[in-house]
């Protein structure tokens, strides 16, 4: 269970060079953000001195800054909230290590095998995408233990997209890989004249077959950073 123990200083927490990034944008500032933490981090104490298991621990919340920088950002992968059985490490569709594969990654695997040929991934740890500069991004950063959706209003939503904003800002061409219509949805905070949009449906078993398999979402970004020179990334897990 997540004890209050875990709930560290939210602010504290965010990596700096995000926290600048989003500071900077038109109507934010430092202390701005620091607010919308501080309500945030109050609804989740208050939760977990209620005895109630949040995922991902606290101090994985924002995995996906700490491993992706804005500098290195290539690509932004978006989801909506974090798996709820404790599969869930801070990185959108990604698991642990050891835990079974949920059905939408199974799909996103069988895309990947298909588009890129890639082997067939062994691990569920998408963190080799992340440190590459795939930007794992959920909209939503937590979420209460078996409850899908539990956490949409705790202002979690305000703070990601700024964080698109912010890399859609970066002068740098990046690749936004938008599946489903929740995730279509935030193609307002995007500039598409500088970066690529790749839109499907969602790799969910109940709309995967609408047109996600085939979408090549994996080549398609490859071939958008190689003509902007900005290399391609290894998909292979």
């Amino acid at each position: 269970m997540n004890t209050p123990s875990h709930a560290g200083n939210l602010l504290k927490a965010l990596p700096r060079e995000w926290l600048a990034r989003i500071a900077a944008l038109p109507g934010q500032s430092e202390a701005s953000i620091a607010a919308l933490l501080a309500d945030i981090e109050h609804s989740l104490r208050a939760e977990i001195n209620a005895g109630v298991s949040i995922y991902p621990l606290m101090h994985e919340v924002f995995t996906a800054l700490v491993k992706t920088p804005p500098a290195r950002v290539r690509a932004v992968l978006l989801g909506q909230d974090p798996y709820h059985g404790g599969q869930a490490h801070g990185l959108c569709f990604s698991v642990r290590d050891g835990h079974t594969f949920p059905p939408s990654l199974r799909n996103i695997f069988r895309e990947l095998v298909e588009d890129t040929g890639a082997p067939e991934p062994l691990t569920g740890d998408l963190s080799a995408w992340a440190e590459q500069g795939v930007l794992l991004l959920n909209s939503v950063l937590t979420v209460r233990a078996g409850l899908a959706g539990s956490h949409e209003k705790l202002g979690w939503g305000q703070l990601t997209e700024l964080i698109m904003q912010a890399v859609s800002e970066e002068i740098q061409p990046s690749v936004f890989i938008l599946w489903g219509n929740f995730a279509a949805s935030k193609k307002k905070f995007i500039n598409e004249k500088r970066h690529l949009i790749i839109e499907s449906p969602h790799p969910s078993p109940l709309s995967s077959y609408r047109g996600f398999f085939g979408s090549k979402p994996f080549s398609r970004c490859n071939q958008f950073l190689c003509e902007q020179g900005r290399g391609e990334i290894n998909w292979t897990l």
